[in-house]
């Protein structure tokens, strides 16, 4: 099989599911920008891959954010069931992040300032993440405003950039690096 179809020369692209959109799209903007963050992630892995824990938890990420994006990719049809290929996030899957935080922040002193991105370059990397979690969130809403989404895309977005959040402050801890705070000056 060859990786290249030509299909998209006209700049359409198919959604899962049938049809053909522009790609400037905001749907795929918005699963676009969720395999971005996976690649992101990615980097994030590579930067420190013998933290054991941190691994464990960005590879589940990871292949959340494939189930994410393609369900962001597949059209909800109001009138028509999913086929049996088609893969949407689960209820619950934000929830089931929640327990990630509490467990990392339990490591972590509590916050006195807002926190810059850098330090430790996983956390730097982490970081990151969150802006590019944050960007795909916005976009879904956008998408949102138009189409029907799995409610648990959106809720998830949310919940995974709080937690991209922590997982920074925490890679910095376990590094030993110390935060970059932001203090205001005057």
């Amino acid at each position: 099989m060859k990786i290249y179809t030509k299909t998209g020369d006209d700049g359409t692209t198919g959604l899962f599911g049938g049809g053909r959109v522009s790609k400037a799209d905001v749907r795929v903007e918005a699963y676009g920008t969720v395999d971005e963050l996976n690649s992101v992630l990615g980097v994030a892995r590579a930067t420190n891959p013998d933290d054991v824990e941190m691994e464990a938890i960005l590879a589940r990420i990871q292949e959340m954010l494939f189930v994410l994006g393609s369900d962001l990719a597949t059209p909800i049809h109001p009138d028509k069931a999913d086929g049996p290929y088609v893969m949407r996030l689960p209820a619950g899957s934000a929830a089931g992040l929640e327990p990630i935080i509490d467990a990392c922040e339990e490591d972590l002193s509590p916050l006195r300032h807002f926190v810059l991105p850098g330090g430790a370059p996983q956390a730097a990397q982490l970081h990151l993440a969150r802006t590019v979690c944050r960007r795909a969130e916005r976009l879904a809403v956008l998408l949102s405003q138009d189409a029907t989404l799995n409610g648990e895309v959106l809720i998830t977005l949310n919940r995974l950039s709080d937690l991209l959040f922590v997982l920074g402050r925490w890679a910095n801890h376990r590094a030993g690096a110390p935060e970059v705070l932001w203090k205001p000056r005057g």
